[in-house]
């Protein structure tokens, strides 16, 4: 299986002097096609930095961060731009919706900005969301929708087009159980056809659908575990 992650060494720091924190502390990792990776940790031990290093949203200090063979930290700001549209997909713990556009229009939006032709588009995005069931609040907009609802329009704008790094920040949150397992089946059916995945997460129950399950401590990889133990995992991160 082809490497589409791999993060060497990589620190994150942020402040100066008496205030600097160390986000993460030489952290590696290697993600390949077909695998899912669950991230859990306790508040502020570095989940979200990682994620956000990870997609390129955010710069490593120093360390080695390769998405799709390509290594980001070279790379100027229009082309990190370019590796985000196209082969990242994001989940924020914030959603990030447009509120002035429709859920049809939030979903499309990456592949527009892509090039991809508005109709074309269109008819992706509206495939999207007949994934994340949700078809019939194509033409709604976000302060329209409920909670779960929005959620799963970020979740079809992840999984939109050919990304093949998916980002998840806590994609269930905002979801009741059944929901939340659904949303879950389709990030599982994403990687399984060839995607990668990191998968910040607090639910145990959640993390088993993971191929492993990496912990973190003050930004750093404490052990690597296989999927299918969650008493392990509560209290890892109990």
């Amino acid at each position: 299986m082809s490497v589409v992650l791999e993060m060497t060494g990589v620190v994150r720091v942020h402040g100066q002097g008496a205030g600097e924190v160390v986000a993460l502390a030489g952290v590696s990792l290697t993600v390949r096609e077909g695998e899912l990776v669950a991230v859990m940790g306790p508040s502020g031990s570095g989940k979200s930095t990682l994620l956000n290093v990870a997609g390129g949203l955010d710069t490593a200090t120093s360390g080695s961060v390769q998405v799709c063979g390509r290594e980001i930290a070279w790379l100027g700001a229009a082309e990190r731009a370019e590796v985000r549209r196209q082969d990242v997909g994001y989940v924020f713990q914030d959603l990030n919706l447009v509120p002035a556009l429709t859920a049809a229009e939030n979903v499309a939006l990456p592949l527009e900005l892509d090039g991809v032709r508005a109709g074309v588009a269109r008819e992706r995005a509206i495939a999207a969301l007949v994934l994340v069931g949700l078809e019939s609040a194509r033409d709604r907009f976000p302060e329209d929708l409920s909670g779960g609802q929005q959620q799963r329009v970020a979740i079809a704008r992840a999984l939109v087009g050919r990304r093949q790094l998916v980002l998840a920040d806590e994609p269930t949150g905002a979801l009741d159980s059944v929901t939340g397992d659904a949303v879950m089946r389709l990030l599982r059916d994403r990687i399984d056809a060839g995607a990668a995945g990191l998968l910040v997460t607090h639910d145990a129950r959640h993390a088993a659908w993971a191929d492993r399950t990496i912990h973190l401590r003050d930004g750093r990889i404490l052990r690597s575990d296989g999927a299918g133990e969650p008493a392990d995992l509560m209290e890892a991160d109990a």
